[in-house]
Order: C-alpha cells, then sequence, then structure tokens
C-alpha cells in the first residue's frame, strides 16, 4: 500500500469513528472536517525523477505526521500532486489547474530551479504563497516576486564544499562542466568564481545541452589542461554518472571529482568508480537537526529506502509551511508572508531565514564524500563526520 492510499485508509477510519461517537452520543453524525488540500506538482516521470520521487514522498510523509499530531486548524492536510514529467510548460499548466480548477488552499513547490522558474509567474499571478523545495539559483529570488520563499542554499554556494576542500590541499587547475540548465549554470558560475577567487586557475569551464551523451571532448580538454579538480553541475543524475564512466573509460586522472547532487543512485550505478568522489548534500542523516532519527526511520519503514536530501527538503518545507501557518492562524497568503519574513526555525532538514526577497540566509549545504560505498559528512569542519581521504586512486589502476 502506498503512503497516500494509507493516509486516506487512515483519515476515513478516523471519520467513521468520529460518525460513530456522534451518533451513539445523540443520533446524529456531523460532517467531518474538510482537508486543507495543498496542491504541488513532482517529477515522478521524466529527467528528474531521481529527484521528483523522493520529494513526493517527502511531502505525504510530512501529511501523515501532520495529522497523527491533529492536524492543521483542526482539519486533516491532504496533498494533491500531478506528475509535471520534468517538463516546465507542464508545471506551469498543472499549477494554474490546481489553483483555479481544483481550488487547492495552499501549494507547495515542484523539484528543482527550472520547473520553480516556470511555475514562479503562475503562483504570483495568484498571490499564493510559494514554498520552493528545491529550487536554489539566485537570479529567481531577483525579480520582485513577493510570495516565492528559498530553502535550500544558494546555487552558486553548491560548489563551495569543492572548492574549498581543493584549496586546502594547494590544489591549483580546475575544470568546471555544466549543464546548460538555470541552476547548473548558476552553481558552475559560482564555483568558477570561487576558484578564481582563491587564485586557482580555471583550465577549462564548458556548458552542454540537456540530453548530451559524450562527454570526452571536454575530459580531453581538462586532460590537456592537467585539470586536478573536476566539478560537474547538473540537474539529470545520469549525466554524473555517464561523466565518472568516460573518464573510468579514458583513464583520466584528478585529484578531486565533485557534483552538485549526491544521491545513491550515484553509487549504486557506479559501485567502486563511486568510491573518493564528492557531492553536494543540502541534507545528511547525521547532521544535527531536530527529529532527523525519527524522519529516517519511519521513511524507511514506508518507502523501503533511505531519504535523500530531495525527500528531507520536502519535509522540512511542508514543517515550514504548517509552522507558519500555525502561527498566522490563517492561509491567508499575505499574513503567511509576513509570518515567513521573519519566521526562523530549524526543520528536519536544517535551518531556515530568509531576507525581505524570501531568499534563503541560514542553510549552507553540505559536502559528502563516498568511503567505502558509504557516505560521509567532510565539509563544513563543523559538522563533518570524517575526515576527506586523500589520495584519489588513479581511475586507470582500479
Amino acid at each position: 500500500m502506498t503512503i497516500r492510499a494509507a493516509l486516506h485508509r487512515t483519515l476515513a477510519a478516523v471519520a467513521a469513528s468520529s460518525a460513530v461517537v456522534a451518533l451513539t452520543a445523540c443520533g446524529t453524525a456531523p460532517e467531518p472536517p474538510a482537508p486543507v488540500r495543498i496542491g504541488a506538482t513532482m517529477s515522478q516521470s521524466g529527467a528528474y525523477a531521481t529527484q521528483g520521487v523522493p520529494a513526493r514522498d517527502g511531502y505525504l510523509l510530512c501529511a501523515e505526521h501532520v495529522n497523527d499530531a491533529g492536524g492543521l486548524f483542526g482539519r486533516p492536510i491532504e496533498f494533491v500532486i500531478h506528475d509535471d514529467e520534468s517538463d516546465g510548460d507542464t508545471a506551469a499548466a498543472l499549477y494554474e489547474q490546481l489553483i483555479t480548477d481544483e481550488s487547492v488552499d495552499a501549494i507547495m513547490g515542484p523539484y528543482g530551479s527550472t520547473l520553480t522558474e516556470a511555475v514562479a509567474p503562475v503562483t504570483e499571478r495568484h498571490r499564493m504563497v510559494h514554498i520552493s523545495p528545491l529550487a536554489a539559483t539566485t537570479s529567481i529570488w531577483e525579480q520582485g516576486r513577493r510570495y516565492l520563499f528559498m530553502v535550500l542554499p544558494p546555487a552558486e554556494l553548491f560548489l563551495a564544499g569543492l572548492i574549498d576542500l581543493a584549496d586546502e590541499r594547494d590544489l591549483e587547475r580546475v575544470a568546471v562542466l555544466a549543464e546548460d540548465q538555470l541552476f547548473p549554470r548558476a552553481a558552475a558560475d559560482g564555483a568558477v568564481e570561487l576558484a578564481r577567487e582563491r587564485g586557482m586557475t580555471v583550465v577549462a569551464a564548458e556548458r552542454y545541452p540537456s540530453g548530451q551523451e559524450d562527454f570526452l571532448a571536454f575530459l580531453e580538454q581538462a586532460a590537456d589542461g592537467d585539470a586536478q579538480v573536476l566539478a560537474v553541475a547538473a540537474s539529470a543524475l545520469d549525466d554524473f554518472i555517464n561523466i565518472m564512466r568516460q573518464m573510468r573509460e579514458a583513464g583520466m586522472d584528478v585529484s578531486m571529482f565533485g557534483t552538485s547532487g549526491a544521491v545513491d543512485e550515484f553509487r549504486d550505478a557506479l559501485g567502486a568508480d563511486a568510491e573518493y568522489a564528492y557531492g553536494l548534500s543540502a541534507w545528511e542523516p547525521a547532521a544535527p537537526n531536530p527529529g532527523a532519527d525519527d524522519f529516517v526511520d519511519a521513511y524507511v519503514e514506508a518507502f523501503g529506502r533511505r531519504p535523500s536530501f530531495h525527500a528531507a527538503g520536502a519535509y522540512g518545507s511542508c514543517q515550514i509551511l504548517v509552522e507558519a501557518a500555525r502561527e498566522a492562524g490563517t492561509l491567508d497568503a499575505d499574513a503567511l508572508r509576513e509570518v515567513l519574513l521573519s519566521l526562523e526555525t530549524t526543520t528536519v532538514f536544517g535551518p531556515w531565514a530568509v531576507d525581505a526577497r524570501g531568499y534563503q540566509t541560514a542553510h549552507r549545504g553540505l559536502f559528502i564524500q563516498w568511503q567505502d560505498g558509504e557516505r560521509v559528512i567532510v565539509w563544513p569542519d563543523d559538522v563533518a563526520t570524517a575526515a576527506p581521504r586523500y589520495p584519489t586512486p588513479r581511475w586507470d589502476e582500479r
């Protein structure tokens, strides 16, 4: 049984039980409270499904836990989640449908910067508070939008941990590759800027179109520049996997390889070739956030796998909406907005605070490294669970 089905079954049982009590007491059955309906899309198919499916599940698990604690305003919450197929036009149309045709009470955001940028004009036009769980590109928050709120650390910082760690090792030559989409471009530009600020030489910096599968030309350019660090920013997990495989096949040697997103599927696909690779994770179970252990246990029980940061981001974003609504005492958009602008809290996902743009100021993210097949936090130092392992073995000597 899916968690959505289980949730509906639980709500039905609660309503039935309440009806029995009411009939016994006075012979009539009151109407059960109408649910608070929260609309969203998630990429349950297409290029972003690896990230979108766990994010959807994070929303659903949050709803279950909120309802177990009495709901919102004495009403259960219910997510109405459509599959946007990893397509911006589809996502925008579905949010219009959720707001105008399905009359949801509130909305939550889709996966990623590209889809958030597509959806934001719709939510702004309807004056709906839009907490974005997994969008991080700064430019989205520089267009005068009033109802959009960021949860992730800014995209420009997504590869900062890799550059910091490389700088600590006195590595000097960096290559940066980015998918030509909104978020990866911002993440790559941030890495290039930070590397140059640290006095490093950027020997190659390229963008590639979504769907490209052959990266050998760029890898040869990086090798010709004697790159010691290779940073990759992409939205699609398959790109990270393909690049690593082609490095292996070409016998390319770098001291550090890092990506803008760390998920277990990377290790599952690559096996031993994932060892020593780095990746940005906005959240890890070992991070000191309240309720993280209970969240992980519940997620594993419900879905049979450990949560990624995408799941935790969606769950934490749901927590923020519920906390703000309770403090405001309403779902009125302007009242919610005022609360969110001043709210400082820590969710399962991490710290939350925003500036006047709704732009995240508290969350900085984590960098993990694959060690002995497991992911460990290696940056920043104050929350690291292990030291980085050096040197990375040559890819052609494994």
